[in-house]
């Protein structure tokens, strides 16, 4: 007696939703993506789609950027451009962190200064730069302004935002022990806000180094902006590009600061994110 029995398929792999990735995953991942994307560069840049010297291989970048370490000018170029980040940047955080901490603890504060924060986030900072140059000159307290304007108001929101995700719990048992509202803003909102707080700013100061080059590019002698605009003027591609990957490196080198930051000073947090 035959019996029919139905075969099973096979069962297809997927990629399960939140589940978490091993450190060794994350380094083969990422060294398996960075060899993917350098392999197709220098592919694509020696198949003759474009003449190499408007398209040079990622060998060509790199040994660019070797010479350029070796001139002392670009490393007073590197120097400057961090020095006008780090400025801005702490500048628009000392600013954005009082704001947005009662912003978003008290909605009246929030109902006033709404209206006033929500439309500068949607006007472009570069559209700044006429009336920087003609209020502030052409020197390095333009391209700070213009940096702070570009993350400023972004960093209230976000803080604001964040702010308002303290658990209430919290707050209302600090009222119930007889806390005063000083007290729970700074030793209880603020607290627990920290490490969010930490992340914002990670995340923004990569905002931050976006705008350097529309920052340098104007009227500029010094900062990487400057660097790649005369690299511009002779034509040597690979040398603007060049610029483009240490800008890109300055910027890892900082977020890998902050992660480092954030998982020295908040391990709680770190354990937290580790629970399934």
């Amino acid at each position: 007696m035959y019996i029919w029995r139905r075969q099973s398929k096979p069962r297809a792999v997927r990629i399960a939703f939140q589940r978490p990735v091993s450190v060794t995953q994350r380094v083969v991942l990422g060294t398996a993506a960075w060899l993917i994307f350098l392999g197709a560069w220098q592919y694509a840049a020696t198949a003759d789609l474009a003449p190499q010297r408007l398209f040079p291989p990622p060998t060509q970048v790199l040994s660019a950027l070797e010479n350029l370490f070796r001139e002392q000018a670009f490393h007073a170029d590197v120097l400057a451009s961090l020095r006008r980040v780090a400025i801005s940047f702490a500048l628009a955080f000392a600013f954005a962190l009082p704001l947005g901490l009662f912003m978003g603890a008290f909605p009246v504060v929030a109902a006033f200064f709404n209206p006033l924060v929500s439309p500068f986030r949607y006007l472009p900072a570069p559209a700044f730069i006429p009336l920087l140059l003609m209020w502030l000159g052409a020197g390095d307290t333009q391209k700070i302004a213009l940096l702070f304007l570009g993350v400023v108001w972004f960093l209230v929101t976000l803080i604001a935002d964040h702010v308002r995700s303290v658990r209430m719990e919290l707050i209302e048992t600090a009222l119930t022990l007889g806390a005063s509202t000083r007290q729970v803003l700074g030793g209880v909102v603020f607290r627990a806000s920290l490490p969010g707080l930490v992340d914002i700013a990670r995340q923004m100061l990569a905002v931050s180094w976006t705008y350097l080059i529309i920052a340098e590019i104007v009227a500029a002698t010094d900062g990487v902006g400057a660097m790649i605009m005369r690299a511009r003027r002779f034509v040597r591609v690979d040398e603007v590009m060049a610029g483009i990957v240490m800008i890109g490196i300055l910027g890892l080198l900082l977020d890998l600061l902050f992660r480092l930051l954030h998982w020295k000073l908040f391990p709680y947090a770190r354990q937290r994110s580790r629970k399934p």
